[in-house]
């Protein structure tokens, strides 16, 4: 049987059963989702070194 901690309260987290894993809750499942959708959580962006941003396009000619 597979256990882990929950990563909301850090409680014992059994895997068997469960279809919120790695949650050991609906509880702790709906706060993390609450904090992903409040933007606590961010996964980091990389800069865009490629040159090819939105800045660098030239618009079509109607539109100069």
């Amino acid at each position: 049987m597979k256990k882990g901690r929950c990563p909301t309260c850090r409680r014992e987290a059994i895997k068997a059963g469960n279809k919120l894993w790695p949650f050991c809750s609906e509880r702790c499942h709906l706060v993390d989702l609450g904090r992903w959708l409040n933007e606590e959580y961010r996964i980091p962006d990389e800069p865009d070194t490629s040159g090819g941003g939105v800045e660098s396009v030239t618009p079509p000619d109607d539109e100069r």
